[in-house]
C-alpha cells in the first residue's frame, strides 16, 4: 500500500510539473508565437505552429471536422458505393421574376429545409429583388445555396420597419454551403445618404447588415461578390466552424459603417483569399470571438483589420487566438489595430500579425486602449481590457503619416508581452516615420524600424 501511495504521489507531482510548464507556455509569447516560418496559410503545415497552445489545437480539431463536412456538401453523396441524389430546388420554379421575390425565396427555402435527403437551392442568372428575409433553420439535412445571379435589396425604407437591422439572415442553419459566383447587392446608397456620419444634421439611426449568419455551425461561404451593403456586408454571429474564401467585398470609401467581414461571438473561423474594400473595417473582430484565422487578404480602401472595439459602456469582453498571416493594405486609414475603451474589462490576447505589406497606410500598427468614438471627451477610468501576448512579425511598407507605430496603452493595465520582429515601416515621401509608445511592455527581435523611444 505504501509503495502504491508513493507511485500515486510521484505521478501527481509529475502531472503538476507538466501542467505548470504548459501554463507558462500559454503565457509566454516568445515560446508560443515565434515559430511561424510559412509565408502564408497552409493547413498541412500551420497546425504545428500551435502545438503548445490548447485553444488553438482545439481550432484545428474542429477544422478537420469541418472540412469533412465540406467535402460532403455536394450534389451527390456516396455511401457504401451507392449514390444518393440531392433534391434540387430552383427559385424560378416558385415564380421568382425580379419584382418582389421575397415570398418565392421563402417557399423555395422551406421546401429545401424540409428535405431529408439534402437540398441544392439554385438562384439562376437573373436579377432578383428581396425585402428582409430569414432563412430559418435548423434544417433536416445539408443545404447548398448556389447564387449564380444577382440578389438586390429592396430600396424602399418602409420594407424595413419590422427589422431595421437585418436584410438577409441565416438563422441556426447547420451544414450550409453558400457559393456560386453571383452577387449580393445591399443597395446601400439610400441608407448612406441618410446617415448622421454623412449628414451631421440628421439623427443617428441604425441600418441593416446585408448578410447575417446567426448561430450557424459547419458553414462554408465562398466565391461570391458582396457589395454596397446598407451597413456591414457580412456578419458571423455566435457561429462555430466557419470557412470563408474567395469573397470580393466592396463599397465606396465614403460609405459609413460598411465593415466588410464582421466576426462576433464566433469560434473557429478561417477567412482566406479575399479582396475587401469598404468605408470601414475590412475585417472587424469583436467580443466572444476565438480562434480567428485570416490569410491572403487584400484590404483597401477601408479602416484595416481591427480587433474591437472592446469594453464600451464598461462591458467585459474577450477575444483570443487571432492570426492574420499574409495581408496587403493599400491606402487604408489603419493597418492592424486593437482598440478598447476605458472602463471595460476582459482581455484581447494571443494575437499574431504576420507577413504583412503596408502601402501608404496612415496608421499601420496601432493599439489604442483609450479609444473614444464620440463627440464628447471620454471620462478617464482606471479599469481596462487587458491587451496581452501580441506579435508583429515581418511587417514592411510605407506610411502616409509621421506615426507608423502607436501603442497608447492603459496606465493601470499596460500592454504586456508585445513582441516586434523584422518590422520596417518608412515614411511615404519626405520625413522619417516615428513610433509613439506609452505604457507598453515591449520586446524587439531582428531589425525593427521605427523603434519605441
Amino acid at each position: 500500500m505504501a509503495h502504491r501511495n508513493i507511485l500515486v504521489c510521484s505521478f501527481f507531482i509529475i502531472f503538476l510539473s507538466i501542467f505548470s510548464s504548459y501554463d507558462g507556455l500559454q503565457e509566454d509569447p516568445l515560446d508560443n508565437y515565434l515559430d511561424e516560418e510559412a509565408p502564408g496559410y497552409d493547413s498541412r503545415v500551420y497546425p504545428s505552429h500551435y502545438s503548445t497552445a490548447h485553444e488553438d489545437g482545439e481550432y484545428f480539431k474542429n477544422l478537420v471536422k469541418l472540412r469533412s463536412e465540406v467535402y460532403s456538401l455536394q450534389k451527390v453523396s456516396k455511401v457504401g458505393g451507392k449514390s444518393t441524389p440531392v433534391r434540387t430546388v430552383n427559385v424560378k420554379d416558385f415564380g421568382a421574376d425580379g419584382e418582389d421575390d421575397t415570398e418565392k425565396f421563402e417557399k423555395a427555402w422551406k421546401e429545401a429545409c424540409s428535405s431529408s435527403e439534402g437540398a441544392h437551392v439554385v438562384v439562376p442568372r437573373y436579377t432578383y429583388r428581396l425585402k428582409p428575409i430569414t432563412f430559418q433553420g435548423p434544417c433536416k439535412s445539408k443545404i447548398t445555396l448556389q447564387v449564380n445571379g444577382v440578389i438586390e435589396a429592396s430600396d424602399d425604407l418602409s420594407d424595413y420597419k419590422e427589422d431595421g437591422r437585418h436584410w438577409l439572415v441565416f438563422d441556426r442553419v447547420q451544414n450550409l454551403l453558400v457559393e456560386g459566383g453571383g452577387t449580393i447587392d445591399g443597395n446601400g446608397k439610400i441608407w448612406w445618404q441618410n446617415s448622421c456620419k454623412v449628414d451631421k444634421t440628421l439623427p443617428c439611426k441604425d441600418a441593416p447588415t446585408a448578410i447575417t449568419f446567426y448561430e450557424c455551425r459547419n458553414l462554408v461561404v465562398k466565391n461570391l461578390k458582396i457589395q454596397n451593403a446598407q451597413k456591414m456586408h457580412v456578419s458571423f454571429e455566435k457561429s462555430k466552424n466557419v470557412q470563408v474564401s474567395n469573397l470580393a467585398v466592396t463599397s465606396p470609401e465614403g460609405s459609413p459603417n460598411t465593415d466588410g467581414i464582421h466576426v462576433t461571438g464566433t469560434q473557429n473561423i478561417q477567412i482566406t483569399d479575399s479582396v475587401i474594400g469598404t468605408g470601414d473595417d475590412c475585417i472587424s473582430i469583436v467580443s466572444g470571438s476565438k480562434n480567428v484565422q485570416a490569410s491572403d487578404i487584400t484590404c483597401g480602401p477601408g479602416h484595416g483589420i481591427s480587433i474591437g472595439s472592446l469594453g464600451v459602456h464598461n462591458s467585459e469582453d474577450y477575444v483570443s487566438g487571432v492570426t492574420v498571416n499574409g495581408a496587403k493594405f493599400s491606402g487604408t486609414t489603419n493597418g492592424v489595430r486593437i482598440k478598447t475603451w476605458q472602463g471595460g474589462s476582459g482581455s484581447a490576447r494571443n494575437i499574431k500579425f504576420l507577413n504583412i505589406e503596408m502601402d501608404n497606410v496612415t496608421n499601420p500598427i496601432i493599439i489604442d486602449q483609450n479609444y473614444c468614438d464620440q463627440d464628447e471627451p471620454c471620462e478617464e477610468q482606471r479599469s481596462a481590457v487587458q491587451v496581452k501576448n501580441v506579435v508583429y512579425k515581418n511587417i514592411k511598407g510605407t506610411v502616409a503619416s509621421e506615426v507608423a507605430i502607436k501603442f497608447d496603452c492603459s496606465k493601470t493595465y499596460p500592454c504586456e508581452g508585445i513582441l516586434m520582429k523584422d518590422v520596417n515601416l518608412e515614411r511615404e515621401g519626405a520625413g522619417t516615420a516615428i513610433a509613439l509608445c506609452n505604457n507598453v511592455k515591449l520586446a524587439e527581435m531582428g531589425a525593427v524600424s521605427p523603434n519605441c523611444p
